[in-house]
């Protein structure tokens, strides 16, 4: 599965570290020529001789010492990698890698690698949320750094929380996907909205939707790693931005409009898997609303139609509506395909296990112009997100938005 490629593991100071072993045992069986990079702290925790045996490789501790080799040994490396992983990651090494500090071995490495970059943290839980840990980790987000999200349970300190590093199946798992992405998306420009949004009553209340944006956030992830030039506009989410994509934060609906016009001419596709508000009051009182005996009134005004604004100034645009229903789906998915000139409209059940708002599966019902449709899942919303991928793909071929596909 990895024969010929070549995956430069570093190491770093956490007790993690013992589980890093069993993750390059994993990738020499898959094919891959993997080399190990440690720093001093490392050491202390597993013995440099486990990964030269294991990686049939020398490991690399110190930055001065007698090369095995006659090159320029950390460029070497930077070089031939196909892909660098850093497992475990301490808060240390990823403040350095974020500040641009390269003072050891693995960090000079890092700096001098042009290859893909997996970053796998492992730590207790309140370094993980600290600040200043989640703003590194943040920048090397927008710097492309893939960021495997460490996991929750109990600690090395006894403690649980999040901190713990995945098992090295996931992390192997992780690092196979990301050397055998096809890059069939380079060139498209793409907008994805995610999300719900919030309509405010009054300083405290709010309307809104049970919406994730977790299949906003899959489409997004799913579209930068086959080479997509992704523009990410979320409502309010609990989710954390994947690498690469250039990411907008709204709240209202009006908002969402206006970020996604702001954007509009310079991409060639939308995504709209968000979940605006449909309704918003007439008036957002200016204080609190008191609770009395009586019921209060609430006008409600319609808010801006997202998608039909844009499908109105289409263009050579291609569009992909989503649509949750409770009943009547395809007459429903249908109608708003014409109304808002849509490409197609991923439709979907609300109220079916496993599918729709919350869920980590989807399952969708694809509705096309024609009146043709299309099933795709139940499935992971991952596996959702490639397959609505494919066919804006195939309909940016037919345009020729995307040229010289791969062949």
């Amino acid at each position: 599965m990895l024969k010929g490629k070549t995956v430069v593991i570093g190491v770093s100071g956490g007790i993690a570290a013992y589980k890093a072993v069993e993750v390059v045992s994993r990738l020499k069986k898959l094919g891959a020529e993997t080399h190990v990079i440690m720093t001093r702290n490392a050491t202390k925790l597993v013995a440099p001789i486990t990964f030269r045996t294991i990686s049939n490789q020398p490991v690399v501790v110190d930055m001065f010492e007698e090369p095995k080799r006659w090159n320029v040994e950390h460029i070497a490396l930077a070089e031939k990698a196909d892909l660098f992983l850093i497992c475990p990651a301490t808060a240390n090494v990823i403040g350095k890698i974020a500040c641009g500090i390269a003072d050891d071995y693995l960090t000079t490495t890092v700096m001098a690698c042009t290859a893909p970059k997996l970053i796998c943290p492992a730590m207790n839980h309140n370094m993980y949320e600290n600040p200043v840990l989640q703003g590194n980790l943040r920048k090397l987000r927008e710097l492309g750094y893939r960021i495997l999200e460490p996991e929750y349970g109990q600690l090395a300190s006894g403690a649980m929380g999040k901190g713990r590093l995945p098992e090295p199946e996931k992390i192997v798992q992780e690092v196979v996907t990301l050397l055998n992405a096809t890059e069939d998306l380079r060139g498209l420009r793409l907008l994805v909205t995610a999300g719900p949004t919030r309509e405010w009553l009054d300083p405290v209340r709010y309307i809104s939707n049970p919406s994730t944006g977790k299949m906003g956030y899959a489409i997004a992830e799913a579209a930068s790693r086959r080479g997509a030039q992704v523009y990410l506009v979320s409502g309010p989410v609990n989710l954390e931005p994947p690498s690469g994509v250039h990411l907008t934060q709204v709240e209202t609906t009006a908002e969402m409009l206006s970020a996604c016009l702001s954007l509009y001419d310079d991409v060639d596709a939308v995504i709209a898997a968000a979940a605006p508000c449909d309704f918003r009051p007439r008036e957002k009182k200016k204080e609190k609303v008191k609770k009395t005996e009586g019921a209060e009134t609430l006008e409600l005004l319609p808010t801006e139609d997202i998608l039909k604004t844009l499908g109105d100034n289409k263009g050579k645009h291609i569009l992909v509506g989503f649509a949750a229903e409770t009943h009547n789906l395809r007459e429903y998915a249908m109608e708003k395909v014409r109304k808002k000139n849509l490409d197609f409209i991923c439709a979907n059940k609300v109220g079916i296990p496993g599918s729709g708002f919350g869920s980590d599966t989807n399952a969708v019902t694809v509705i096309y112009p024609d009146g043709k449709w299309e099933e795709i899942g139940p499935d992971s919303k991952h596996n959702i997100a490639l397959a609505i991928l494919d066919r804006v793909r195939k309909i940016a071929l037919e345009r020729n938005i995307l040229e010289n596909p791969p062949v």
